[in-house]
């Protein structure tokens, strides 16, 4: 399973980094560190992509079956 943020989406709430610690990081400005990135979720942290993907109010994170080709 992959994540994926939307760089273009994200408007730097924080709250994917707040609620995924373990998976995403915030930058010097406050947005998520892994802006415009797609990776491969790590073993034992899709619960926690889940609820990053769920907290974004406008909707910049999205899970994943496949990397996309442009990613």
């Amino acid at each position: 399973m992959f994540i994926s943020i939307d760089g273009d989406k994200c408007m730097g709430h924080g709250r994917c980094y707040s609620v995924a610690p373990d998976l995403l990081s915030d930058d010097e400005q406050g947005y998520v560190a892994q802006c415009g990135q797609t990776f491969e979720i790590p073993e034992g942290l899709l619960e926690q992509a889940q609820e990053a993907a769920d907290a974004c109010p406008e909707g910049a994170i999205s899970l994943l079956d496949h990397a996309r080709a442009d990613a």
